[in-house]
């Protein structure tokens, strides 16, 4: 990576469901890049138990940013220099962004008891309680709710205005808060435009972000290029802020192969 004149962060959530096939073609565009020495830096809101089989599945070897920017992990030996700041957490070396647990469990809870808004925390649930509101499978639920710097929740019976103040309470507090369907999450200190930062001053590339309309506002912002992957039609930047992207269809059957020649002849 060190060598590489370019970086893809990949966002990858949308690609590599939960539940479901790879995104047909995925697996062979990955291959293809890791045959031209261009690296793809996994990004996705996920925790690292829950990355791991996609991961092996594709036989992905590089770096990933997991829990939206709440930390980086690196295959063991991937960097030759030593790193100031790290973690070990299971098979990964861990550079922190956010805080770790349980600084996010202890800010959901005072926020919660403040605002008398009532959350539950997932890793409260028994497992049957977790199955049923995660709506995941009971080993795909288990996965999910053991995290290493963010809390997943939902709000328990509240109003659309009790969770406006919630939100907005939390921004004052410099909490970073986000939505997944009907789940939440709450991080102390997390930012993917840094953990980007952080991966890329280690080698100096172009910083090329790949992503659908659905995880392109956070990515985009972080990257000197980017692609976004269209899923249907009408898809486009205009939530982005004057964001400009190449767009690219995901339903053209020869999109990964364009793809792959637009990023050979860039970088």
């Amino acid at each position: 990576m060190l060598q590489t004149p370019a970086v893809i962060y990949f966002a990858i959530d949308t690609l590599v469901p939960l539940r479901g096939k790879i995104q047909p073609g995925f697996d062979e565009f990955s291959a293809a890049l890791d045959h031209a020495g261009v690296p793809a830096v996994w990004v996705t809101s996920r925790s690292r138990l829950q990355i791991d089989e996609p991961r092996r599945k594709t036989d992905h070897r590089h770096p990933f940013i997991a829990e939206s920017g709440c930390g980086i992990y690196l295959p063991e030996g991937y960097f030759h220099l030593p790193l100031a700041k790290t973690l070990r957490l299971g098979r990964f070396t861990c550079m922190p962004i956010a805080e770790p647990l349980p600084a996010a469990s202890q800010a959901l809870e005072a926020l919660s008891s403040e605002l008398d808004v009532p959350v539950v925390p997932l890793r409260s649930l028994s497992p049957r309680e977790l199955v049923q509101n995660s709506g995941l499978p009971r080993q795909q639920a288990e996965l999910a709710r053991h995290r290493d710097f963010d809390e997943l929740f939902f709000f328990a019976g509240v109003s659309d205005n009790d969770i406006k103040r919630f939100v907005m309470k939390a921004v004052e507090r410099k909490l970073q808060l986000r939505q997944h369907g009907m789940l939440w999450s709450v991080a102390v200190g997390a930012s993917l435009k840094r953990s980007v930062l952080e991966l890329s001053i280690r080698s100096h590339p172009k910083v090329v972000g790949l992503a659908t309309p659905e995880e392109a506002v956070e990515l985009f912002p972080a990257c000197n290029r980017s692609v976004l992957l269209k899923t249907q039609e009408g898809d486009n930047l205009a939530s982005l802020d004057g964001l400009k992207a190449r767009e690219f269809s995901l339903a053209d059957p020869n999109v990964w192969d364009r793809l792959l020649d637009s990023i050979a002849a860039k970088v």
